[in-house]
């Protein structure tokens, strides 16, 4: 399979698909998506000591979709919910939000998973998941099969967290790549890493697989280690181990370290390396050299689903055909309202709403 991506890819390839980008807008989506969206209760303390819990939805995927419709895009979503009142949730959110769910599925046999958000801290937060055997671990090809059928997108966003629920989802991804390649869809892959779902080095062994078939690549700084070719990566993210043969550690500049982790990965054929910095903002890579961009300052509320937002802000860019300058420009801005709203992605402002963080403190919109 390995080989069989790997084909075909390098700067023509992604030249083609860049130009069917900016070919206008196709019969299809701006941005299909799929993975698993779960059922969310989100208490106010800890969970031992009960009390009221805020039901809505989560998932990584969705979140992203979402942050796109809102922005004005056509996006559609082709993931799997049981057969239960949670899924008719997830499906009915999504429709609300105007994300095209017409290529969903509903398993029968398995139900909607659960994620549970206990905050313990002002700024720390713990997630429970409850998603083993859930429908959105069981999705099939098929499903990516009729989202394609229906009207290829313009660009496909995938995220690391499909693969690693089962070997049945990852199927369902790996095909998507191919079916994204034939018809010459953009792929945009954030890796989101999830420790409690992969190992790095599993992470590792399939990202790599997929990165000459990625054109735009988002991670955050201890992510990018697990896209890097075979040999030049070592230790799970979040360890601070470095990345062996690229200068990597703390003795060594970090920005000198992300631009030659970055540099690796487009070698490998990737067209644009995304680095989320947090607090610190994004700097992008591309063959042309490299860009900055400073966080947009707000008082935080909730981090969970920033990552998800500065996504939906970069594509929407992107789909805009702005230049690499806007798209990091409306990436941290739609990060920073996330990061400024409770929730995952209720916060997910509008296009015409993207001017408000430049409000002075204590504006009244009239």
């Amino acid at each position: 399979m390995s080989e069989e991506l790997s084909q075909g890819q390098g700067r023509a390839s992604r030249e083609t698909r860049r130009a069917a980008l900016c070919e206008g807008r196709r019969p299809g989506p701006d941005v299909l998506t799929f993975g698993e969206t779960m059922i969310s209760l989100r208490g106010s303390g800890p969970l031992k000591l009960g009390g009221t819990m805020a039901v809505s939805i989560a998932g990584a995927e969705s979140n992203v979709a979402i942050g796109l419709s809102r922005l004005g895009h056509r996006v559609g979503w082709a993931g799997a919910v049981g057969n239960d009142e949670a899924g008719q949730l997830v499906l009915r959110t999504l429709r609300a939000e105007g994300v095209e769910v017409s290529a969903a599925s509903t398993d029968p046999d398995a139900p909607t998973g659960l994620i549970l958000f206990e905050p313990r801290l002002p700024e720390v937060t713990r997630v429970h998941y409850y998603r083993a055997g859930s429908a959105g671990s069981r999705l099939q090809e098929d499903a990516v099969e009729r989202a394609f059928s229906a009207a290829p997108p313009r660009v496909l966003h995938l995220t690391g967290i499909t693969p690693a629920l089962s070997p049945a989802a990852r199927s369902a991804a790996r095909h998507a790549l191919r079916l994204a390649r034939q018809n010459d869809s953009l792929v945009c892959l954030d890796v989101n890493f999830r420790a409690r779902l992969w190992t790095p080095e599993d992470a590792a062994q399939v990202l790599r697989e997929w990165i000459p078939s990625v054109d735009i690549l988002i991670a955050s700084d201890d992510e990018l280690p697990l896209c890097l070719p075979a040999g030049l990566s070592a230790g799970a993210p979040g360890t601070g181990t470095g990345t062996p043969g690229t200068g990597s550690g703390p003795q060594h500049d970090p920005a000198a370290t992300l631009a030659a982790q970055a540099g690796l990965l487009l070698e490998q054929g990737v067209g644009e390396v995304v680095v989320k910095l947090g607090a610190d903002g994004a700097t992008a890579f591309t063959g042309d050299g490299s860009l900055h961009r400073p966080a947009q300052p707000v008082r935080a509320v909730d981090a969970v689903g920033a990552g998800d937002a500065f996504v939906a802000g970069y594509l929407s860019a992107l789909l805009d055909g702005a230049d690499l300058a806007g798209r990091l420009a409306r990436a941290v801005t739609t990060g920073a309202f996330a990061v400024a709203s409770p929730g995952d992605w209720e916060g997910a402002p509008t296009r015409a709403e993207l001017g408000m963080l430049s409000a002075p403190p204590g504006t009244v919109v009239r």
